[in-house]
């Protein structure tokens, strides 16, 4: 591909504006971009002739079949192909598509989370049309993004709850501007998500159970080399994955997907793609559709892509930072502006924010949540358990004279003088960095890094959507109940206030450290280390009232998706356990009892030869020993893995699984590694971290 024709190439298989200009009516076009811009209904006329369009385009693309492709609780996608197909009288067939077909589909919803809404012969679901997204071709079929609910109306999806918190935030965010003498019809949240994953060879896949079942590895001994020589973070790429990462740009420009900077990551074998910022639920719908297709062209490679957060121990694993702005007429609100009131303008948004993380921290926390994740949290390798925010150098000491009604200190850095008495100086282009922070100000966004790379971000985006929300209804009704003030000083008394009531939050050092574990419990922030601690949060009465009142999700709604991860996690950790016993039984021991037995009979060899074979004695003596251990380990796991699976209450089997069974997960996993580290190399069952993280 040469890089001359990418413009022609990117977007080709998106049915985008430009299409849609092409091939619309221009009032339908009109229509139809007020609701992908303000959020108005469509009606079914106008569905009617955009169907008729996007069918046309897409056969012309090379499509026979359409799907509406939706986000169900599992957090990945799922579709249900149907042909453009039509029996005609004379015994042939014609391509057809309908605004009918188009606006709502009928998956069967039975087999699909629904965190109790339904029972298992409640069938039928519904998708419905979401023009706001934009459809595309890909293997032939029409994609059109849609959102999933059941036959009684609740929702079963993870997109529905996004862009509602994309309503509710837009809603209070205009009122604010509008206080600002702005009119604005819709404030648009955008979303860049930073993508870290792994590329391993397909034959070292392929030998791999762990990995085919669960996605990580639950056995492997340390290899001699790790990350610790910062060898491979931003190194050559190897040939293989330079090739991976070229296919890979060109088939995610197809799709109009702004994939923009590669490179390897911290752990060997690990790698990054970050893309350019967008709309919040098209950015997380592109986020999708590139898993899918790191997954897919990796295999055209000869390599596997695990997009699990700790696929490895002993080496870093993988995030996706969710960077996270607030705009609206195409200018970013989290950045300060040259005029005054631009700079007070974003004093609000920012203490809006800083108070929203601070009020809902265990609703951010149980947003990022998993299993997997709970590997990588708080590893010294991506921010700790605990919520806090960093604001940088810049920032803090405003903040800081805010809050004691004081002028900060001049920096070195340019800054905007605010014309205004009562307002500090704030500076521009802040872009200071702090790893170990899970929510930090990088220059004109936050950067929440607590999210696990295989997630679905619609999770931490409704929550950071909706909380924003409140927090700016705050505002408004704070400047309401003083109207007969000035705007300037009510509006800067709301900073000052709510800087100074949500300090606890704010913290701008090293969140690895022991001490800043014990200065959040003195603070009183929340440390919820693991998922089922975090979990309850999402169903407090409290919390539960703070979602309805935005009508982002509904009191049935937010414990279907409790009962939902409750059961995912339970199920995961099942699998895993089954994983590791099956093998521990049927490959791990036998090759011990291959190695032990041929070192044994050496022994008994030697031993008639009149040679004391002191190694080997000492050699079968460990073995035996490691065995033995090994075999007790399995037992002690099958037992404890029945415990839990036993339980009926969600929270009581995930309590479980964290206190009984993961710690018999670790058992015999040390058990196995240890007896890696001495077994024969060409006995050993799978390959070790030696071959898979360092392959050629």
């Amino acid at each position: 591909m040469s890089i001359t024709n990418v413009p022609e190439l990117f977007g080709s298989m998106v049915f985008n504006d430009t299409v849609m200009k092409e091939r619309l009516p221009k009032d339908v076009y009109k229509k139809l971009k007020k609701t992908m811009r303000e959020g108005t209904a469509i009606d079914a006329d106008v569905a009617a002739v955009v169907a008729t369009a996007m069918k046309d385009w897409a056969i012309s693309k090379g499509a026979t079949h359409y799907t509406h492709w939706f986000q169900p609780m599992t957090g990945i996608t799922a579709e249900k192909h149907d042909s453009f197909i039509t029996p005609t009288d004379d015994g042939h067939v014609m391509m057809e598509f309908s605004g009918k077909e188009l606006i709502k589909g009928e998956p069967d919803a039975s087999s699909f989370p629904s965190g109790g809404l339904r029972a298992t012969f409640e069938a039928r679901g519904y998708t419905a049309w979401d023009p706001t997204s934009y459809a595309f071709v890909k293997d032939g079929s029409l994609y059109i993004p849609t959102a999933f609910c059941s036959y009684t109306g609740q929702i079963l999806d993870k997109k529905t709850p996004l862009l509602r918190s994309m309503d509710a935030i837009s809603t209070q965010a205009c009122r604010i501007l509008k206080l600002f003498g702005k009119d604005v019809k819709r404030v648009t949240t955008t979303v860049g998500p930073e993508q870290e994953y792994f590329l391993i060879d397909r034959e070292d896949y392929a030998k791999r159970k762990d990995l085919i079942f669960t996605g990580r590895t639950l056995f492997g001994a340390m290899p001699p080399k790790g990350q610790e020589m910062d060898d491979h973070y931003f190194g050559a790429l190897r040939p293989r994955v330079a090739a991976f990462m070229q296919e890979l740009d060109e088939e995610l420009w197809k799709l109009g997907i702004l994939s923009k900077t590669k490179h390897n990551e911290v752990a060997p074998s690990q790698h990054e793609l970050a893309p350019i910022f967008e709309r919040g639920s098209l950015a997380i719908d592109d986020n999708l559709l590139t898993m899918e297709k790191m997954k897919l062209i990796a295999s055209h490679h000869g390599l596997v892509c695990l997009q699990h957060e700790k696929p490895f121990d002993y080496v870093n694993g993988s995030g996706k930072h969710n960077n996270w702005s607030i705009c609206a007429d195409d200018k970013n609100l989290l950045e300060p502006g040259d005029k005054p009131e631009d700079n007070l303008q974003f004093l609000v948004f920012l203490a809006c924010l800083v108070a929203a993380v601070d009020d809902h921290a265990d609703l951010l926390r149980m947003s990022v949540a998993s299993a997997g994740n709970d590997h990588r949290l708080g590893a010294n390798e991506a921010p700790p358990a605990i919520i806090s925010v960093f604001l940088g150098d810049a920032l803090t000491p405003i903040v800081e004279a805010l809050v004691k009604k004081e002028q900060p200190e001049a920096h070195d850095r340019e800054s905007i003088d605010l014309g205004v008495p009562q307002l500090p100086e704030v500076l521009r282009d802040n872009t200071d960095r702090n790893r170990t922070s899970p929510f930090a100000f990088t220059g004109n966004k936050f950067e929440f890094r607590m999210c696990g790379s295989q997630q679905n971000l619609s999770d931490p985006n409704v929550v950071l959507n909706t909380a924003v929300a409140e927090q700016c209804e705050r505002f408004v009704d704070y400047v309401a109940d003083r109207a007969d003030e000035d705007f300037t000083t009510v509006a800067m008394r709301f900073v000052r206030h709510t800087f100074r009531d949500h300090q606890r939050i704010l913290f701008d050092g090293n969140g690895y450290s022991e001490e800043w574990e014990a200065e959040a419990a003195r603070r009183g922030l929340p440390n919820l280390k693991t998922t089922p601690d975090a979990l309850p949060a999402m169903v407090k009465p409290e919390n539960i009232k703070f979602f309805e009142k935005y009508g982002v999700l509904s009191e049935s709604e937010v414990h279907a998706r409790y009962v939902a991860k409750a059961e995912q996690y339970a199920k995961l950790l099942n699998i895993e356990a089954n994983t590791m016993v099956y093998m521990t039984r049927h490959m791990y021991l036998p090759a011990l009892f291959d190695y032990s037995g041929d070192i044994a009979t050496s022994v008994a060899t030697k031993a008639e030869l009149g040679i004391d074979a002191k190694a080997e004695k000492k050699m079968v003596s460990v073995l035996t020993d490691g065995i033995n251990a090994i075999s007790d380990a399995v037992d002690d796991l099958e037992a404890k893995n029945a415990q839990a699976k036993g339980l009926e209450d969600p929270q009581a089997a995930d309590d479980c699984y964290r206190d009984v069974v993961i710690p018999a997960m670790t058992a015999l996993r040390t058990a196995v590694d240890d007896m890696e580290k001495v077994c024969g190399h060409d006995y050993w069952p799978v390959p070790s971290y030696n071959k898979m993280l360092f392959y050629v």
